[in-house]
């Protein structure tokens, strides 16, 4: 096998977040191409269509005019940004001005480095050849079943195993610069399967890894959408609690419609703290409501908080733990606030969505 057994997450030279936060430019910011998805996964939100139609998030495809407005945005701040991160809530090829947006981005000089995630249900060689001459620097390939019956079992989607497996041979085969990141939950498959998997895309890919299901997104219960009892972290790992988010210090999302969430799991829209359509990225990244739920986290009052309360990210997907050196950044913080808002203390009330 080619590939490394490695998970997706990237743990190796990590900037200690005690040292550098608070942040003038953020590390990563999610921007979202499209906010609905062609499968219905059960462990994921976006595949329970009942759910998200009750919250009124917008279900569509980003305009390339205001991702261009985004990437523009980006030269406020005072360096590029280390990573682009496109995917949120969707399917990224559901967008066919994917590749156009890659290579905006990437021209633009504001950013350092591109990455995408996708179920590559809508791979071909003329979706993917775009794509990769764009610029795009890693794409995570997520396999939901190891033939056509466990997709459509678990997806609801009519998929077309075999002629993936071939998508992902071309890719790797054309990749260039690009990493092909392939990972499968194991919960989904048997154990032969397991060995199936690492043969059948171990050799066409440059790191594989065999995952469990995670409790990331809050007020959604993994367990009892799948049925699965998780009792170990996402890449395998013990559970481990951390109580301070680390995301909201140095990553904020723009989702498909332009509402900015200070969170990649604000899968019901709870989380909003500004718009870009009507806003400039680096006023929302700096703004008071950004900036009371950083607080928050600070003061150890998380559990304060009804939606960040029950987010199972910090617990079982290796966050970076800051918890030890929260008494030391607080007056960083708490100078850093009054500084860049308008000279007082951020407030600490409840944020609220803005549809």
């Amino acid at each position: 096998m080619k590939a490394q057994l490695k998970p997706r997450i990237n743990l190796d030279g990590r900037t200690p977040l005690q040292t550098v936060i608070p942040l003038q430019t953020p590390f990563v910011v999610f921007v979202d191409p499209a906010s609905a998805c062609n499968f219905l996964c059960p462990f994921c939100p976006t595949g329970h269509r009942q759910m998200i139609d009750e919250t009124g998030r917008f279900q569509g495809v980003m305009r390339l005019e205001l991702f261009h407005k985004i990437i523009d945005d980006l030269s406020e701040f005072e360096q590029p940004i280390k990573v682009l991160r496109m995917y949120k809530d969707g399917e990224p090829f559901l967008n066919k001005n994917l590749a156009k947006m890659i290579s905006y981005a990437k021209k633009s000089g504001f950013v350092d480095y591109i990455d995408t995630t996708t179920n590559g249900s809508l791979f071909s060689p003329e979706r993917l050849a775009p794509v990769l001459e764009a610029g795009l620097d890693k794409i995570n390939i997520s396999v939901d079943g190891m033939n056509r019956e466990q997709y459509l079992k678990f997806t609801g989607f009519n998929f077309n195993f075999e002629r993936f497996v071939e998508n992902v041979k071309w890719l790797y085969a054309n990749k260039g610069s690009c990493e092909i990141v392939v990972k499968i939950p194991r919960d989904l498959i048997t154990e032969p399967q397991e060995k199936e998997f690492l043969d059948t895309f171990g050799d066409y890919c440059d790191r594989i890894f065999i995952e469990n299901f995670a409790p990331c997104w809050p007020e959604f219960d993994v367990e009892a959408h799948t049925g699965i009892k998780i009792t170990k972290g996402i890449y395998q790992q013990p559970i481990k609690p951390t109580d301070t988010c680390p995301y909201v210090f140095y990553s904020f999302s723009v989702n498909a419609d332009g509402l900015v969430s200070s969170c990649f799991l604000d899968w019901g829209r709870k989380l909003i703290i500004g718009d870009a359509r009507k806003q400039s990225l680096k006023s929302i990244w700096h703004s008071t409501e950004m900036n009371a739920l950083r607080l928050q986290h600070l003061e150890g009052n998380r559990h304060k908080n009804p939606v960040c309360s029950q987010c199972g990210q910090l617990s079982h997907c290796l966050p970076d733990n800051i918890d030890l050196y929260r008494k030391e950044l607080l007056p960083k913080f708490l100078s850093y606030a009054a500084m860049n808002v308008d000279g007082t203390v951020p407030s600490i009330e409840p944020i609220k969505s803005s549809h």
